[in-house]
């Protein structure tokens, strides 16, 4: 296996590399593809005509990042911060022709800048020499030593563009006016947009100063490397490959630049052209900050060094500037309601409880707590599906989109308990466990385009992750697995069959396993270890043995080998296509892995005592304790029943809840892990209580069960 995926992708390695020539990076921190217009930026507007589009992920370490975050990224080919009062970077001390930048040696020291120097390192020691403009190039481009050999403060001071292979520009002009004594505002958006639309202006003026100097066949990468407040967004990413049509002069107000964009097009749509994406983020119009440096030492002939973790962008199909505004809205507009969606869903978690608790008390409206317990566990893959309809074209995003949510949960509860096996009483949670598993193996499948910009999914802006299998979306798919095997283990057991019952309950488990963890498909590190021991119980319980705590740390520690003989297999590719399971292998051998578990340590215990999670938790595994301890007062003897009647529930369950508990402390995301185990696995139970039959005979039987006509 290791042989199949190492020599392909070595191959094509070695067949993409190039000899390399002249390249500039010109940052422009805060640019965003709104921005961009024919009349306000022509030079910009001009050179994304003739270049591939895409839109970057400016995430560093913190929330939004600032400036000197994202030029000491470039400089360190990781994500990088200062770790204090972050601004602009430091004005460099003139040497001669070139500068050195203050401060950088002592960032070597540091957590999040000991990579800092990498890039101007790598250029010195293949024997080239650096010029940068502005501080933030000269920073990007310093060696370990702090040192750039040309620097000048403005475009026009610099002299010479032509002595040095590798050469970068600030154009901060953007983002210096947000500044409040040098930090970032906590305001959302600090400028009006008129005052915004003047600083493009003259942004863009800074930028046709700079393309009008650069010699002809020089290979442009524009990236907009820092966040301008407190929000984060999505930035331009332009990348004009070596050898394309020179920019042509600035366009007058009346004068169309389209007829000039090199073979791309502008309409309606914007600018269309070729996107950028790379194997990073495994998007193909999506790109993320340490992947600017790979990029420029691919285009200067340079190899990076192993420390580097991006990748070079790539070209893809064509794209408009307008799906990359969209995209930025929609990540952005994800980002701002995912808070005030989980507050909404734990306050109707508890609601639910509570009349739950009512109701079942008094005897009264049972078949309605039946259909409730459905719904509210069709909730979470909502989320997802309603990312098949086209919400983010709405100009009324936010009641669009939570509008779709509701609609979509009405039509998969609808579907769960209309359909033909209603008439059986664990029908309807089969069907739930059966669509949530349909939806996420086939995004699993398809790229993950369900899970990206989705309210229980993750989204670029956030950067937290891009592709595969999220911490959420991972519980879901657990609970369905397991329960949706402990309904069909039922009904095998019941025939006598309790072997394949627990073949069953493997076989799926297994599956689901690998595909959760399988570089590029899942790459869920943490998923793969809380998996393990939730079969392993659901599978012990089927199979009527005894469960351990020994037994399990045993099958948590078996997870733990299969998802490390998965990323060392990933790590066996070349680098161009390794997930992050393979790349945190090559940290683990250089010794360079311990800030990453330090921040998704700190994450996960950030996340313990989330005021929108721990309701959902306290809330239902409340309800299911003396739903069993006191059953005459809390569940009216739903729940022991459901046991009682199906005891492969309980099992589910159990296994359910084992691969929550071990899911919160093994991923960053904690209490979110259980959240959503608890979320989709009481309600199914309750449902499944409400419709098993009791005792023959027993006088509460009728008003028990119910069936749809």
């Amino acid at each position: 296996m290791a042989a199949v995926l190492w020599w392909p992708g070595q191959a094509v390695a070695e067949a993409g590399r190039e000899a390399g020539g002249r390249v500039a990076f010109i940052g422009v921190p805060g640019l965003l593809w709104d921005d961009l217009d024919p009349r306000d930026t022509p030079r910009l507007w001009e050179l994304a005509g003739q270049s591939g589009l895409g839109s970057l992920s400016v995430k560093a370490v913190g929330t939004v990042t600032c400036p000197y975050d994202g030029w000491l990224s470039v400089s360190s080919g990781v994500r990088a911060a200062v770790g204090r009062r972050c601004g602009l970077p430091p004005e460099p001390v003139v040497r001669g022709r070139g500068a050195v930048v203050p401060g950088l040696r002592e960032l070597l020291g540091t957590r999040d800048g000991a990579n800092a120097g990498t890039l101007g390192a790598a250029v010195h020691a293949a024997g080239h020499c650096t010029a940068a403009v502005g501080r933030g190039a000269a920073l990007a481009l310093a060696d370990k030593q702090g040192a750039v050999d040309l620097y000048a403060a403005t475009a026009a001071e610099l002299g010479d563009w032509s002595r040095c292979r590798v050469l970068a520009v600030d154009v901060a002009a953007l983002v210096r006016p947000y500044l409040v004594d040098d930090r970032l505002p906590q305001e959302p958006e600090a400028l009006s947009p008129e005052r915004r639309r003047e600083l493009a202006r003259q942004a863009d003026a800074e930028v046709g100063a700079a393309l009008d100097r650069l010699p002809a066949g020089t290979e442009i990468v524009l990236a907009g490397i820092g966040d301008h407040g407190s929000v984060p967004h999505l930035r331009v990413a332009i990348w004009k490959r070596a050898g394309a049509a020179p920019a042509a002069p600035s366009a007058g107000p009346e004068e169309s630049v389209a007829p000039r964009v090199g073979g791309n097009s502008a309409g309606p749509e914007g600018v269309v052209g070729p996107r950028v994406g790379g194997n990073s983020a495994r998007r193909d119009d999506i790109v993320l900050l340490p992947d600017v440096t790979p990029t420029v030492l691919a285009a200067a002939g340079i190899e990076p060094p192993p420390n580097v973790i991006g990748l070079p962008w790539r070209l893809g199909a064509p794209i408009s500037s307008a799906d990359l505004v969209r995209a930025d809205v929609a990540g952005t507009t994800v980002r701002g309601m995912t808070g005030y969606f989980f507050t909404g869903f734990a306050t109707l978690t508890v609601a639910f409880y509570v009349l739950s608790y009512v109701l079942l008390s008094r005897r009264r409206k049972l078949g309605f707590v039946g259909v409730a317990a459905v719904a509210m566990a069709c909730v979470p893959v909502s989320t997802y599906v309603v990312n098949l309809l086209p919400w983010d074209h709405s100009p009324a995003i936010v009641p669009t989109l939570i509008g779709a949510v509701l609609a979509v949960t009405a039509v998969l509860s609808a579907l769960a308990l209309l359909g033909p096996w209603r008439r059986d009483p664990l029908g309807p949670p089969a069907a739930v466990c059966a669509i949530n598993f349909v939806v996420l193996v086939g995004d699993l499948l398809t790229g993950t385009n369900l899970q990206f910009n989705a309210l229980m999914g993750y989204t670029a802006v956030v950067g937290g992750r891009y592709y595969g299998l999220a911490n959420i979306p991972f519980a879901l798919l657990a609970t369905s697995v397991l329960m949706g095997a402990a309904v069909a283990a039922e009904h095998l057991v019941r025939a006598g069959r309790r072997r394949a019952a627990v073949a069953v309950v493997t076989g799926l488990g297994v599956l689901a396993t690998l595909l959760a963890g399988w570089p590029g498909v899942g790459s869920d590190f943490g998923g793969v270890i809380a998996f393990a021991p939730g079969i392993a119980v659901t599978a012990l319980l089927v199979a009527g043995r005894r469960v351990s705590v020994l037994k399990l740390v045993g099958f948590s520690a078996l997870g733990g080998v299969a998802v490390s003989v998965i990323a060392v297999l990933d790590w066996l590719r070349p680098p161009q296509s390794q997930t992050h399971l393979g790349r945190f292998v090559g940290q683990v051998l250089d010794g360079t892995f311990w800030p990453m578990i330090g921040r998704k340590l700190g994450a996960m215990l950030h996340t313990l005592l989330s005021p929108n999670l721990m309701p959902i938790v306290l809330a239902g595994l409340v309800f299911l304790v003396f739903a069993v301890l006191r059953p005459g007062q809390v569940s009216a003897g739903l729940v022991p029943r459901a046991f009682e009647r199906a005891p492969m529930l309980r099992a589910g369950l159990v296994g359910a809840l084992v691969s929550g508990v071990v899911g919160m402390l093994v991923n960053d995301s904690g209490t979110a892990v259980l959240s959503m185990a608890v979320a989709m696995a009481v309600p199914l139970v309750l449902h499944a209580g409400v419709r098993l039959p009791g005792e023959a005979g027993d006088p509460q039987d009728l008003k028990l069960s119910f069936s749809s006509p």
